[in-house]
């Protein structure tokens, strides 16, 4: 997964974010509708995004708040990375941080967006579903984005492999969002390819990030090294 230079990145996008045009108002629209490709076809290109927020920046009368939640989306769907926050320093203060009586619409949904980003980055991943459930507007906020929760599904499940050799079914159920163990059984075994062993636990492959390597600790004390510190132990006593 690639979210920086995606290979789906047409000519016409490589030469706006890699010249002059970057810095063309009239290059937001096409900027806006590679964007929607990229909602549609689930890929992202957080490079391309930014230079959309760029543009945004100086060019505040172009902004369009459905935009910036969905590029918002879209970075978020990469995490664990760096991509939700560079985004965010891309908008205004008083979108990327609204005072206690703002009642902008746009302010309120960044704000959301932050939050669930930041359970995402903090493995917080039943905590991450509640919310996404508990609130309306976050369906709002994501509809655009098609196979958002499949996507971050997958992206969970990867993360997974990289720390355990099994886990229990009902902590996977939990951590994916799924409604029920026998949902979490078919994503384990169809979906990656993992194996439900005994007792309800699923099994993970063996991969190099979670196999159990033995650590060997090595010093090298010289002849030199040892008799300096006898020497320093005689004097102390003389």
């Amino acid at each position: 997964m690639n979210g920086e230079d995606p290979q789906e990145r047409p000519e016409i996008i490589r030469n706006i974010i890699n010249g002059l045009e970057r810095y063309n108002p009239e290059a937001a629209g096409t900027l806006e509708e590679y964007l929607r490709q990229q909602c549609e076809e689930k890929f992202c290109d957080s490079n391309a995004n930014r230079a959309l927020l760029k543009l945004y920046q100086l060019n505040p009368d172009r902004i369009k708040d459905e935009v910036i939640t969905n590029i918002l989306v879209k970075a978020m769907t990469q995490f664990p990375s760096p991509q939700f926050d560079l985004a965010m320093h891309l908008l205004s203060p008083s979108h990327s941080n609204p005072g206690p009586n703002s009642t902008s619409e746009l302010a309120e949904a960044v704000s959301k967006l932050r939050a669930l980003n930041a359970q995402l980055e903090g493995a917080q991943y039943d905590r991450f579903w509640a919310t996404l459930d508990s609130d309306d507007l976050y369906a709002d906020l994501t509809t655009d984005i098609a196979g958002f929760e499949d996507m971050i599904r997958v992206r969970i499940a990867q993360l997974i492999s990289h720390a355990y050799r099994e886990v229990s079914v009902t902590v996977l159920e939990n951590w994916l969002g799924l409604d029920n163990e026998d949902e979490a059984k078919t994503f384990a075994v169809e979906t990656c390819g993992w194996k439900i062993g005994e007792e309800g636990m699923v099994q993970i492959p063996k991969n190099p990030e979670n196999e159990a390597r033995k650590t060997e600790i090595r010093e090298d004390v010289t002849i030199d090294m040892f008799s300096r510190v006898i020497k320093r132990s005689w004097e102390e006593t003389a």
